[in-house]
């Protein structure tokens, strides 16, 4: 009979197993034993290091996972997979495994709590082993990592699991009453909004392009103001580098659900078929084919004849020089001597066929302004500009996040749990 309490102070190992349920440590004994417990679904499937998924069902990152796993054995340690188990109606259990075959668990107490029972079975794992741990939680004990505590030779993996990111959007969207008088960032926010309804007026085909940002955040939640309670009466299009952070992507999605706005992804598929990415190509032939010539193809293929940008003028030289309606002829070419005045905010949006406008309603806005705002207003943003332990190395003087298995790891390169936060996306 397979025992489902905890018996004992230690724990459960395949001997212990074998004595409990009388049987000999021999050959036989360890194979009756092995069907005993398959039969009655007594231990969990036994799972890779590289299948090993946090709470949410999402796998770790492969290299980094690599990196945790080669540390450890550098320091003549071992790692060992965590899963917590319950068949029926016994009690839960919780067992490690090297994946190998050998396995520790122990079971639940009649009044535990899951963290309390993970704590206690992480303290006995460090008391009855001598070697260097490293634990790899899986599925639902997942998101207790950080709420484990254990002794310096044991350490649970942190810098293998993708951060969590817990983004809320209002649904029921409500723009808040200006000022009176009207406020600095009013008055900035009144601009805006009758450049975005100019555009609206006056062209026919019009798309607000969408980079994730702060800057997108701000002229998104703008152009909800100008229509509201209607949706904006244009897409979105996000023209995909494939150079995001992983959270970039998730909540560029959640914000196409919340606002019920068309998104449109392009990627260039000249420069997804040639490989190219900033890290064996450089930053700018990368933004050159994915984004500037990736951006040139989107508006040829859906005809758009205006497009929302997120530049201001305080960003750099080539911006400060741009009007408000920025012409383009029909090869996208931008050229100083036809561009029009903007004289008491009176502006020309026509256009001959094949020609476009480029709009930036951001174009006073400061990035103090802009701070400002989302501080006031309460819009969501990345969470990537605040502050959190995040897996980055160190290249060439610069501190680079590992988010994923795109960036490859050089040998000698380090990776370190840092509190970092991102300035500009």
């Amino acid at each position: 009979m397979l025992p489902y309490t905890q018996q004992h102070d230690s724990l459960w190992t395949r001997d212990t197993l074998l004595d409990t349920c009388q049987l000999p440590h021999d050959a036989a004994g360890i194979k009756k034993l092995e069907r005993l417990t398959a039969d009655a679904h007594y231990f969990p499937p036994v799972i890779d290091a590289a299948d090993v998924k946090d709470s949410l069902g999402k796998g770790v990152q492969n290299n980094l996972l690599e990196y945790e796993i080669s540390k450890i054995k550098s320091r003549r340690g071992k790692y060992l997979i965590v899963q917590q188990w319950q068949h029926d109606q016994h009690p839960a259990m919780i067992c490690a495994h090297d994946g190998r075959g050998a396995r520790v668990w122990s079971f639940a107490g009649a009044d535990q709590t899951e963290q309390n029972h993970l704590q206690h079975f992480v303290d006995q794992l460090a008391q009855e082993t001598s070697q260097p741990l490293l634990l790899f939680l899986h599925a639902e004990l997942a998101r207790l990592r950080q709420q484990i505590t254990t002794p310096k030779s044991t350490q649970i993996a942190e810098m293998s699991f993708h951060e969590r990111y817990d983004i809320t959007f209002e649904q029921a969207f409500v723009p808040a009453a200006p000022s009176s008088p009207l406020s600095h960032l009013d008055r900035l926010e009144a601009e805006s909004i009758e450049i975005i309804r100019e555009v609206v007026a006056e062209t026919a085909n019009p798309v607000m392009l969408y980079s994730i940002g702060k800057d997108s955040a701000v002229m998104l939640h703008l152009a909800r103001k100008a229509f509201w309670p209607a949706p904006p009466p244009f897409p979105l299009l996000h023209v995909d580098t494939g150079w995001k952070f992983e959270a970039m992507y998730a909540f560029r999605d959640q914000v196409a659900d919340a606002t019920g706005m068309t998104l449109h992804i392009h990627k260039n598929p000249d420069g997804v078929k040639q490989g190219i990415n900033p890290i064996d190509h450089g930053s700018a032939l990368h933004t050159d084919i994915m984004k500037t010539q990736g951006l040139k193809q989107a508006l040829n293929h859906y005809q758009f004849d205006a497009a929302f940008g997120g530049a201001r003028r305080d960003e750099e030289k080539s911006r400060a020089k741009e009007r408000i309606f920025s012409f383009r002829t029909a090869n996208h070419q931008w050229d100083p001597k036809y561009q029009r005045p903007e004289l008491w905010n009176i502006y020309n949006a026509r256009v001959n066929k094949g020609e476009s406008i480029r709009v930036f309603p951001l174009s006073n806005w400061t990035e103090l302004d802009i701070w400002t705002y989302i501080y006031r207003e309460q819009i969501p943003i990345v969470p990537l500009y605040f502050s959190a332990p995040r897996p980055v190395v160190e290249r060439d003087g610069t501190l680079i996040m590992v988010d994923d298995d795109r960036l490859v790891l050089n040998p000698s390169e380090k990776v370190e749990m840092k509190t970092v936060r991102f300035r500009t996306l």
